[in-house]
């Protein structure tokens, strides 16, 4: 019986591959053979989860052609892999990838360190911040004082609570968009969210048109859901969206649904203007394109004479077109898994009868917390303490990166909590890899593009500071001179964590 359980075909394999592009090597730098730089490839994409465990490979004929080497070069680097550990063989049935005993198996998205590797790890993966308190205990305790009328019920709110989906409203509606509670689904998270749009709307093997470079978790639920995805790129640095491209790409692929994040993009921080928001929806409207925008970022601008454009449903009156998600997730915090979808009643009614087989509802518990934050004025308190702690953070990081790696380039967001690096030339995968070795967890750019886009990229967050971000950027530092000599691969598994 075979041991693989997906494959990847030899196209996709020479993409990914070729994507890994290294600083050219220097005077009297010796190259390592074709078979071991073709081995650490693999494994480098087996260690980040961009091709899976358990994946099978090409024959070697077939990705010796894919990428006009030779067929002994596959032999011997796939013989390598073997030795190593990262590839499993039999007759008639294949090769496969594996991991050695001992590794852990790589994420394909972006999951926060486990809590025992803090001590040992400073943790760059996950863009989130910690809880604010006291706000975060002082909406639970008054969530606690709420929740009796709501326990003689059966629980279950598949729209999400009446008090909540109001209020959620009337903020829509004081920002200028008038909404009433039946536009409002509430939903566990905004990945809640934007999987119950998928699935209403995409359907295995419809196009989704995404922006290059995107939100990873959200490109791997969208491919797992069987979406082809369609990137369009983004403009150099914080000018955002490419009108041109996005009116071509909605107008030739015809995609079902657009994804973008028009409020400090993640991972790149641009924030859309009124005319490029307009421009978009008329484009969308026109292609008969559902478009999805991600609000999760929209309360964290950092500057204070940042002027916020419109929503990006401000430009689709008759609420066709737009479908609006939202969340506490960023503003306020990672474990307060409430998130909210706005759209026209017909389309709410349709993702709520969905859910009947999917999650039935929200917890009721952490909905009445975040609705006595709304309702008290405590989320406005808590999430300006946030814009606070995530501006000093970004200062902090920007100056120690300027200091340690001035080769490496980035424009600064007035927003949101990423920075987008160009790595001066280096592999981000080789930076994360080189990274898990030096005590720094960093995700590298392919991860936030499709097929291999943006290997010469990693993605900071705005979640250390002070020292932490000085010792952050001295390790990141560790990690480039490793890569820069080619210490980081030849064929030794990293190790997760270094005290």
């Amino acid at each position: 019986m075979a041991q693989w359980t997906s494959a990847v075909g030899p196209a996709q394999l020479a993409r990914l591959l070729t994507s890994q592009q290294e600083r050219p090597a220097g005077p009297g730098t010796r190259r390592p053979p074709a078979y071991r730089a073709l081995a650490d490839g693999v494994r480098l994409l087996v260690l980040e989860g961009r091709v899976p465990v358990a994946a099978r490979l090409p024959a070697e004929r077939e990705l010796a052609l894919a990428l006009s080497v030779s067929r002994t070069t596959v032999a011997a680097a796939y013989e390598a892999l073997r030795a190593e550990g990262f590839l499993e063989s039999r007759r008639g049935a294949g090769s496969w990838t594996v991991v050695p005993a001992g590794n852990p198996l790589p994420a394909r998205g972006l999951e926060p360190l486990p809590p025992e590797s803090l001590g040992s790890m400073i943790d760059l993966g996950c863009a989130a911040l910690p809880a604010p308190e006291p706000w975060l205990t002082r909406a639970v305790r008054g969530a606690l004082e709420e929740l009796p009328p709501y326990a003689h019920t059966h629980g279950d709110y598949p729209a999400g609570l009446p008090t909540l989906r109001a209020m959620i409203a009337e903020r829509y509606t004081a920002r200028g968009i008038p909404t009433m509670p039946e536009q409002i689904m509430v939903t566990t998270g905004a990945m809640g969210a934007i999987d119950a749009i998928c699935h209403l709307f995409g359907g295995r093997g419809e196009r989704i048109a995404v922006e290059s470079p995107s939100y990873a978790n959200i490109l791997q639920l969208m491919r797992e859901a069987g979406a082809r995805l369609v990137p369009v790129a983004m403009a150099e640095g914080l000018a955002g969206w490419d009108m041109d491209r996005w009116r071509q790409v909605l107008r030739e692929a015809a995609p079902r649904i657009a994804y973008v994040v028009a409020d400090f993009h993640n991972p790149t921080g641009a924030l859309a203007d009124d005319d490029q928001r307009r421009r978009l929806v008329e484009a969308a409207r026109s292609a008969g394109t559902v478009l999805v925008a991600d609000e999760t970022m929209i309360e964290l601008w950092l500057d204070e004479d940042v002027s916020m454009p419109r929503p990006v449903c401000g430009f689709d009156p008759a609420g066709s077109t737009v479908i609006t998600v939202g969340s506490a997730s960023k503003a306020f915090w990672a474990g307060m898994r409430i998130g909210w979808v706005r759209a026209a009643p017909d389309v709410i009614r349709s993702l709520v009868a969905a859910r009947a087989y999917a999650d039935l509802g929200t917890p009721v518990l952490e909905q009445l917390a975040v609705n006595w934050l709304f309702s008290t004025g405590g989320w406005e308190k808590a999430v300006e303490e946030r814009r606070a702690q995530a501006r000093g953070n970004r200062d902090a990081l920007v100056a120690a990166l300027r200091e340690r790696l001035p080769a490496w380039e980035f424009s600064v967001p007035r927003g949101g909590l990423t920075l987008w690096v160009r790595a001066g030339g280096l592999s981000g995968s080789r930076l994360a890899e080189a990274g898990e070795r030096v005590g720094v967890r960093v995700p590298s750019g392919p991860r936030f593009g499709v097929d291999g886009a943006f290997e010469g990229y990693v993605r900071l967050p705005f979640t250390v500071g002070g020292a932490v971000a000085e010792e952050a950027a001295s390790r990141l530092a560790a990690a480039a001179g490793l890569v820069e000599s080619g210490r980081s691969g030849g064929g030794e598994t990293p190790r997760t964590f270094v005290a």
